[in-house]
């Protein structure tokens, strides 16, 4: 047993021989009245490695499983951390803002606060005004931001909650006592049932930018370009676009940024860091552009951004891999009219100088990977920059228009006629492809972890979430060091595995070189 002298953790641990007999004697229970037969379990999971269980797989459609995508109030939670001071109120039950608190604290490995007006049986009966009211108020005399953002989950949703009609009666029962009129109380409708976390990403971030720049327009239009970073899980990512951005001259505003929120130094604790301010965020409305650098993340709120803003300069740009981010130094450079500074092109230099070095080793190398639409399309680029071959691309949340955005990517590469598009897939479908079409490597989260014990193929952490590797959420995927990032981890995966099939002594370490 455990003592204090020494203490095992979850891996020694249940080698011990007690364990050992509990996990045994478990066994008589599973097993009774022919509950468990080896044999036939043996052969149903070798069954579901086949064509026949592929094509069967395929044809489901009542349930989905093990999914690559999360729900719509993990996006909405996400917004309102990039603002500064601003506290996100999730209106339903206290178990959805558990879920989405430890998701992304075991991403970031930082403490995430959300709170929520714990929704019970009788709000789901009779509506969770009285819920709302009392957790406004709370939220606000507590922890004192200048900023609540309110979001919902599926119960509030289902019984219908007028959000607009709630916080206006919370602000009126409060009497300006914690919740004056001009607090700023921004919502937005996340129905979980429908779209995922950058649909929610989305409805967050229109409704709090529609609600913060309402009466803000002015006759002056702005030399500055706003920048909406999108459902963006990599904090380095963010910090290389600004990085990006100032090197190009350009006066800016980072509309949702996060990246000081989720990666807090050691020291004195804060409830909240960083964040766009709230001053910025309301005369953003008056900027000359608009850059998305996620388009299937932000589509309505591109669209007002065009449409009601009037702001016809905005665009969408994609900052990953080499062409993703010439393009978007490009259009920097069109808007600022700036020319682009010597130290970039040394950075593209660099990076172009990586990218022929390690060539060799990813040409022809076939990859599955996993995602949110954005992600893919950046991340798959760079692939087909490299010579690799994206021979299954899956994308569960694909939004419309991305699978035929991605088509017409892979149609440039010469292997095209093997490369797939899978829309609206999970990954237990990612599983049959695996084993009926292998590749050679997988790119995608952690929840790639059982296909790789399953498959035998080695898996790539990328994307999110990623939960048993530590840090890689502080590099960058986007600009110039993020392709370089990307390559170096990916080529050293190849190169790792290449050591794997060659350490035979005297049978396959013939090509056991200390150079590569």
């Amino acid at each position: 047993m455990q003592n204090v002298d020494k203490i095992d953790n979850g891996k020694n641990l249940f080698q011990h021989p007690e364990y050992r007999d509990v996990l045994a004697n478990k066994k008589q229970f599973e097993g009774a009245w022919g509950a468990i037969d080896k044999e036939k379990v043996a052969e149903v999971a070798e069954w579901t490695t086949t064509w026949d269980y592929r094509e069967k797989n395929l044809q489901r459609e009542a349930i989905t499983v093990n999914p690559a995508k999360a729900c719509q109030p993990l996006g909405a939670v996400m917004v309102a951390l990039g603002f500064e001071n601003c506290m996100p109120y999730v209106h339903g039950s206290h178990g959805c803002v558990a879920y989405f608190r430890s998701y992304f604290t075991r991403h970031f490995k930082e403490p995430t606060p959300c709170v929520s007006d714990s929704m019970t049986e009788d709000a789901a009966v009779f509506g969770g005004l009285v819920n709302m009211k009392d957790g406004l108020k709370n939220c606000a005399a507590v922890y004192k931001p200048d900023m609540i953002m309110v979001s919902t989950t599926c119960m509030a949703e289902v019984i219908g909650d007028d959000l607009y009609a709630f916080i206006t009666a919370a602000k009126e029962e409060d009497g300006g006592v914690d919740l004056p009129e001009s607090f700023p109380i921004p919502y937005a409708h996340t129905p979980s049932f429908v779209g995922s976390h950058i649909t929610g990403y989305d409805n967050m971030m229109h409704g709090t930018m529609q609600q913060l720049t309402e009466g803000k327009k002015t006759e002056e239009v702005k030399d500055r370009i706003n920048i909406i970073p999108g459902f963006e899980t990599y904090i380095g990512s963010i910090r290389a676009v600004k990085t990006i951005v100032e090197k190009m001259g350009a006066d800016y505003i980072m509309l949702g940024d996060h990246s000081d929120q989720w990666d807090m130094p050691a020291g004195e604790y804060n409830m909240f860091a960083g964040g766009t301010k709230l001053e910025d965020a309301a005369d953003c409305i008056n900027s000359k552009a608009t850059i998305s650098l996620q388009k299937y993340a932000t589509p309505k709120t591109m669209k007002m951004v065009q449409k009601r803003w009037k702001s016809k300069e905005s665009t969408t740009c994609n900052p990953v891999g080499l062409k993703g981010t010439d393009e978007f130094i490009m259009k920097l450079s069109e808007l600022t009219g700036n020319e682009i500074p010597a130290e970039l092109k040394i950075e593209r230099q660099r990076l172009v100088d990586a990218m022929q070095d390690s060539y060799p080793y990813m040409h022809g190398k076939k990859f599955a990977i996993w995602g949110d639409p954005d992600f893919l399309i950046g991340v798959v680029s760079f692939l087909l920059e490299m010579g690799a071959e994206p021979t299954h691309v899956l994308c569960h949340n694909a939004p419309r228009g991305w699978e035929d955005e991605m088509r017409a990517l892979l149609d440039t590469s010469p292997a095209k006629d093997d490369l797939n598009v899978w829309a609206g897939k999970d990954l237990w479908h990612m599983r049959s492809f695996l084993f009926t079409e292998p590749v050679d490597f997988m790119i995608g989260n952690s929840y790639g972890k059982e296909l790789m014990r399953d498959t035998g193929t080695p898996l790539i952490y990328m994307g999110f979430p990623i939960f048993d590797r530590h840090h890689l959420h502080r590099y960058s995927l986007s600009g110039y060091e993020g392709a370089l990032n990307m390559l170096t981890q990916i080529t050293n995966k190849v190169l790792d595995q290449l050591d794997e099939e060659t350490k035979g002594i005297a049978t396959t370490d013939y090509f056991f070189d200390l150079i590569r």
